[in-house]
């Protein structure tokens, strides 16, 4: 097959192209707080796992391969957030930046896995190149989300009180929520199993699990939003 050529003969070659490279930022809820998943790069401090793109793959399965052999994580479902194609955002050079976005229960991070606390939507330790800007995009669809489904990331598991699905939301949202109003807003997205908890020392409260299909009324983004984060920073 003769090699393309566009009208001026000119082949991909004659083109200057960037080199691509993948960036995965993982949250997780911890200690009633939220949390993004780091790794130490040996040149640039923190930083989310990411590579760069080899030859004839997918920008996706570079990013698993990234949390597979970076971070010890694998088998997430996840999601593009943006592409960061400032010419100028990599001292190595010209690196185009696919940023993808999954939450995960932190029962399944490994027990060693580098975690810093998110506060306002910016992690709390500087991260190399614009990772922080892909926290914050992160962080804005993770909300944007949870205000259309009960923990769609099924970050508390299957089975949950109404108090531990209140107080994940309060972790993600970072402010507290109006007990009565959450549950007003949250109702129509759960389904009774039928069985109370029995945890130690505390009163017995209904269990529930998510009810498939549903998504939460319009008016619950305004209950849980305390404020939108600014993700142009």
């Amino acid at each position: 097959m003769s090699e393309w050529r566009n009208a001026s003969g000119n082949t991909l070659r004659d083109y200057p192209r960037p080199s691509l490279a993948v960036d995965v930022a993982v949250l997780t809820v911890a200690e009633a707080r939220l949390h993004v998943l780091v790794v130490e790069s040996p040149h640039d401090g923190l930083a989310l796992p990411g590579t760069f793109v080899h030859p004839n793959e997918r920008t996706r399965d570079a990013a698993d391969r990234a949390l597979r052999t970076k971070a010890g994580v694998s088998d997430v479902e996840m999601h593009q957030l943006a592409i960061f194609d400032d010419p100028t955002r990599d001292y190595r050079g010209w690196v185009m930046s696919m940023a993808y976005g999954t939450a995960v229960a932190r029962d399944r991070l490994p027990g060693n896995a580098f975690l810093v606390g998110v506060t306002d939507g910016e992690p709390d330790e500087s991260l190399a190149w614009d990772h922080a800007r892909m926290v914050r995009l992160a962080v804005a669809d993770l909300r944007a989300r949870y205000a259309d489904e009960v923990d769609p990331d099924y970050l508390i598991g299957h089975e949950f009180t109404v108090l531990e699905l209140r107080q994940l939301y309060e972790a993600i949202y970072e402010h507290a929520l109006p007990k009565d109003t959450f549950r007003r807003q949250v109702s129509d997205g759960l389904d009774s199993t039928g069985k109370v908890s029995s945890a130690a020392g505390g009163r017995p409260a209904e269990l529930f699990r998510r009810r498939a299909g549903t998504y939460l009324p319009r008016s619950a983004a305004g209950v849980f939003e305390a404020h939108r984060i600014d993700v142009t920073r």
